[in-house]
C-alpha cells in the first residue's frame, strides 16, 4: 500500500528536515563508486602490487596516486571527466567579488592565504572520511582559524558524489551559509574537497535561493568561472522541498528467486557506496524491501549472492556511456493536480526560476531553520 505524507509549507519547518537521514543517491548511472576506505585499500594494494613497497614510496608519489584514484572515482560518480590534483595543493577561483568556490585547505597556513584576498568565512562541506582520505588535519587549521579574529570556519557536512544526500541536505547547508554571510560579510569561500562537485551545488543554491539568481544564469556563471559539475536535479529537488514539503511515498521492491542466499539493493536514497538487505517472504517465494523515498528519481540495482544484476521485471534505464543499465523507480505525486505538485513540476523542470513570493518564502525558511552544532 502507498502512503503519501504532506508536510507542512514554508513558514513552519517540515519535520522531515529535521534530524534527516545523511545518506546518499540518486542520478548516478555507474556502479564503480567507493568510499574514502575503499581508495586507501586500493592505494595499498596498487603501492604492495608495484615494485617499490608503500613505505618506500615518497610522500609526493603516495599524493599523486591518492589524486588519480579520486579522480577517477569522482569522473565515474560525477558523469564528466573531472581531475583534482592534492598534490599541487589549494586552488579556488571567485565566482563572484564575495564569493570564492574551491578545493581543501590542506594546512593552516592557508587560512592565510584566504585572509589575504579578504575571505571572513570558511566553509568546509567535507566529512571526517573525505579529510583522512588525504590526511588533512581539520582540527589545526580550525584551531589556527580560532586564533584570528577576522575570519570563522565552518563546516556543514555533505557525502561526497552523492546526488541525494546533497538534495536532503541542501536546506541545512544553505541556512547555515546564509546566516554566516550576514553574520561576517566579507568574502566567503565554500570548498569540499576537489572543489568540483559539492561545493559549486552549495554555491548554485544560495546564488539561485538567496541572491535572486535564476538558476541557468547561476550556472553559466560559475562554469564560466570554475569547470564543474553541480548536481541540478538535486537543487531543483531541494528547492522544491523547500517550497512543497518532503513528500515521500513508500515503495516496494522484489527479487524473485529461491536459490540464492541473499539479495540486496544498491543505490536508491542511500547510495552505491551501500546496500540494503532484503528479506526473504516465504508464503510468497520473494525477496522484499520496502522504503519510503521523496518525490524523485532512483537508480538502484540488486546484488544477488555478491553478483550486480538488474532486475527484468522492473524499470530500466537506457545504457550509460560504459554500457552500464540500472533500474530505477519514479516517485511522482498520488495527486498530480494540486497546487503543490504544479510547483514541483515548475521548479523540476528544465529552466525553473522562482518567483517573488517564492524567495519570500525560502527566505523565512533559512532563517528559520534551526541552527547545526
Amino acid at each position: 500500500m502507498n502512503c503519501l505524507q504532506s508536510l507542512p509549507r514554508s513558514s513552519a519547518l517540515p519535520q522531515s528536515f529535521k534530524n534527516h537521514p545523511r545518506k546518499p543517491s540518486c542520478y548516478v548511472n555507474t556502479l564503480n563508486l567507493v568510499n574514502a576506505t575503499d581508495r586507501s585499500q586500493r592505494l595499498t594494494m596498487t603501492a604492495v602490487s608495484g615494485s617499490t613497497s608503500s613505505t618506500d614510496m615518497d610522500g609526493a608519489k603516495v599524493k599523486e596516486e591518492k589524486s588519480e584514484i579520486y579522480s577517477h572515482d569522482m569522473t565515474q560518480a560525477m558523469g564528466a571527466v573531472l581531475t583534482y590534483r592534492h598534490e599541487l595543493g589549494m586552488n579556488y577561483n571567485f565566482i563572484r567579488s564575495d564569493l570564492i568556490v574551491g578545493s581543501c585547505l590542506q594546512t593552516p597556513g592557508d587560512v592565510d592565504k584566504l585572509r589575504s584576498v579578504g575571505v571572513k568565512t570558511i566553509f568546509c562541506l567535507q566529512q571526517d572520511s573525505d579529510l583522512e582520505y588525504f590526511g588533512v588535519d581539520i582540527s589545526a587549521i580550525r584551531e589556527y582559524a580560532n586564533t584570528c579574529d577576522d575570519i570563522e570556519h565552518l563546516r556543514a557536512e555533505i557525502r561526497d558524489f552523492d546526488a541525494f544526500d546533497l538534495r536532503m541536505r541542501l536546506p541545512a547547508v544553505v541556512s547555515k551559509l546564509h546566516k554566516a554571510i550576514n553574520r561576517n560579510g566579507g568574502v566567503t569561500y565554500v570548498h569540499c574537497t576537489a572543489g568540483l562537485g559539492r561545493a559549486p551545488a552549495a554555491a548554485l543554491a544560495y546564488m539561485f535561493w538567496v541572491q535572486g539568481y535564476k538558476l541557468s544564469e547561476a550556472q553559466r556563471l560559475i562554469l564560466s568561472k570554475r569547470p564543474s559539475f553541480p548536481k541540478l536535479d538535486a537543487i531543483k529537488s531541494a528547492t522544491a522541498d523547500i517550497l512543497t514539503g518532503l513528500q515521500k511515498k513508500l515503495v516496494t521492491l522484489t527479487w524473485s528467486g529461491e536459490n540464492c542466499s541473499t539479495v540486496e539493493i544498491s543505490g536508491l536514497d542511500i547510495g552505491w557506496g551501500q546496500r540494503i538487505p532484503l528479506k526473504f517472504d516465504e508464503e510468497q517465494g520473494l525477496w522484499i524491501v520496502r522504503r519510503e523515498l521523496p518525490e524523485g528519481c532512483y537508480e538502484y540495482k540488486y546484488v544477488v549472492d555478491g553478483e550486480w544484476i538488474c532486475n527484468k521485471h522492473e524499470l530500466v534505464t537506457p545504457p550509460n556511456k560504459d554500457g552500464h543499465v540500472n533500474n530505477y523507480v519514479q516517485i511522482i505525486s498520488d495527486s498530480p493536480n494540486t497546487i503543490e505538485a504544479g510547483v514541483r513540476r515548475r521548479l523540476t523542470g528544465d529552466d525553473p526560476d522562482l518567483t517573488k513570493n517564492d524567495r519570500l518564502v525560502i527566505r523565512q525558511f533559512l532563517e528559520a531553520f534551526p541552527d547545526e552544532e
